[in-house]
């Protein structure tokens, strides 16, 4: 999975909602209104990352209410804001998005209120991590590391100014996207991570070209540890946990503590798109994946952070004992949050850095 916002992003989201009406899907043939409301029930079609629920999750849920889930996949964030800005009802009754852009997915009616009387596992959700509670579900949260290997690493990591350390040149494995990698420039820089000053933004877009010298590869952080591509990642923590856990005892993979910088916290979040056919199924759905039994399983393939307690409480102790997850520095976060138009500027050096300007 994971992560990519483009330029087209910020356009999008200045799209006028007239946009959204009639997607490619829309034909003379389209059922009525009481046919759809019939297939409400039996047919669910969900936008998100790939490989990031279980199999299991999904066929009991279709078992348990008789439909069908149909799960479509985005490669980047971008994919995801841009089916939403232009009419994602008419094709998704639940696209996942992140909290960087609630604030305008909302401001732009592109997402639909929901009734959280229809989701009461909702309450499972510790209040700190509702992003917005009135428009979006939170599914998996995900602290940004600093991973490294002990026995290969030329360098002690206790900051992300250590990232650029010259002496790492060739060694980092690291996510993509602008609005991962400039915060943590900016946090190095002493500065807001979600600043819109223009100076700033060029500042941190300096840093980034320093940290991309030492850059081997973006993304697949979690092999190129192991096959030791690299030495150092800069990633989530459920792939560091997946990596620890493939080292076997022969791991030397450490999480970069004690740490003297706050750590990036995201969330993954479905959404309801304005428009969307199959609400009641979508509730049910989200209900569903609230309940603490289910998600504990779901932890188990995939151990990320978790906003649900009670299913975190429910969860193994391979995953609660999870050396990937079991770290003092998560109490010093920070939050991506929408920064509106300074996005445009943003991806401009974005796509500056990756092309190597």
């Amino acid at each position: 999975m994971k992560r990519i916002p483009a330029i087209i992003l910020s356009l999008a989201l200045m799209l006028p909602l007239a946009a959204c009406g009639g997607g490619s899907g829309a034909d003379s043939s389209s059922p009525s209104p009481s046919s759809s409301a019939a297939a409400a029930s039996t047919e669910l079609n969900v936008y998100m990352w790939q490989q990031y629920i279980s199999d299991d999750l999904i066929a009991n849920f279709e078992k348990e209410n008789n439909c069908k889930v149909n799960l479509s996949y985005m490669s980047d964030n971008a994919d995801a804001i841009t089916k939403l800005t232009s009419g994602g009802g008419d094709e998704y009754d639940l696209v996942m998005t992140c909290d960087a852009y609630m604030d305008s997915l909302v401001a732009g009616n592109y997402v639909q209120k929901l009734n959280l009387d229809n989701i009461p596992n909702s309450s499972n959700i510790n209040e700190s991590y509702w992003t917005n509670k009135d428009y979006c579900v939170p599914y998996l949260m995900n602290y940004i590391y600093v991973v490294y290997n002990s026995a290969t690493c030329p360098i002690e990591i206790t900051s992300y100014n250590d990232l650029i350390n010259p002496a790492l040149k060739g060694q980092i494995s690291t996510i993509d996207g602008a609005r991962n990698l400039f915060p943590i420039a900016l946090v190095a820089l002493g500065y807001d991570p979600n600043t819109t000053n223009k100076d700033e933004i060029a500042a941190a877009y300096d840093w980034l070209t320093k940290f991309n010298d030492n850059v081997v590869a973006y993304g697949n952080a979690e092999q190129n540890l192991t096959n030791g591509t690299a030495s150092v990642a800069l990633t989530y923590d459920g792939n560091a946990s997946w990596a620890m856990s493939e080292m076997g005892d022969k791991n030397t993979l450490k999480v970069a503590d004690p740490f003297s910088d706050p750590v990036q916290l995201g969330f993954d979040l479905y959404v309801i798109p304005t428009g969307a056919k199959h609400v009641d199924l979508a509730e049910k759905f989200l209900n569903y994946i609230c309940d603490p039994s289910v998600m504990a399983k779901n932890l188990e393939e995939y151990p990320y952070s978790c906003p649900n307690d009670a299913a975190v409480e429910q969860a193994s102790d391979n995953y609660k004992n999870d050396p990937a997850r079991d770290f003092s520095y998560k109490q010093n976060v920070f939050f991506q949050k929408d920064v509106g138009d300074a996005l445009t500027i943003y991806n401009d050096y974005y796509q500056k850095l990756k092309v190597g300007e």
